[in-house]
This record gives C-alpha cells, structure tokens and sequence, in this order.
C-alpha cells in the first residue's frame, strides 16, 4: 500500500508539514516496496488561489491510498480528495515522518471523514 505525506523535507527525519496545499513536499511511502519517493510541490508557493485543489491534483497522480498530514487539507481540497478513495489521517503535527508512519500503523491520528 502506498502512503503519503505532507512534509517540510524529502526524508523520513523531515517535519510533518501541517498544511496540504501548500505543503513543500509530498512523500510517498510504498510499503510493498520498502520504497520513499519524494515529490518536491514548493513551486506551489507562488499560486495565488486553488493551491489545494492543484496538490490534490499531484497525490491523484502519485495514487496512495492513505495521505497522512497535519491540519487537513481545505475545503476545496477536501472535496476533491473525497471523490477519491483516499483516507485522510491528521494529528501529525511536529513530527517526523518516520514518528507520523509509526503513529498511523499505531491508530493513534485521527481519519478525517
């Protein structure tokens, strides 16, 4: 199963970025693969209106199935994440993505629904 975050770096030590839309990085993890691919979104930073909608667009074509962050995305973003079948998980506020990867697999961030 493939999972991603939003972050502030490109490794597994790197900061969970609290928002989605205009989060530096999306990182995918491929569990099947023991595989951390990161896409770098920081030119997302000089869109004026629908960062989240665009970002939403980016995880769509990077297909994971479970996108961990921090606050949750938007409104816009929300809607268009939930016309795909991607769970949302927040609460990963602070930390790595490494400590974020292990909360999840612990049930200890919240499904955003």
């Amino acid at each position: 199963m493939k999972i991603a975050f939003t972050a502030k770096g490109a490794g597994w030590d790197s900061e969970i970025d609290p928002r989605f839309g205009r989060s530096d990085f999306l990182l995918v993890y491929d569990e099947e693969n023991d595989n951390l691919i990161s896409y770098d979104n920081r030119t997302i930073r000089s869109v004026a209106h629908g960062a989240g909608p665009k970002t939403a667009q980016k995880l769509f074509e990077l297909s994971p199935k479970v996108l961990i962050t921090g606050n949750g995305p938007g409104g816009n973003a929300l809607a268009a994440l939930n016309s795909s079948n991607v769970a949302i998980f927040t609460g990963a506020n602070g930390m790595s993505i490494r400590d974020a990867y292990q909360a999840y697999k612990d049930n200890k961030l919240q499904q955003q629904r």
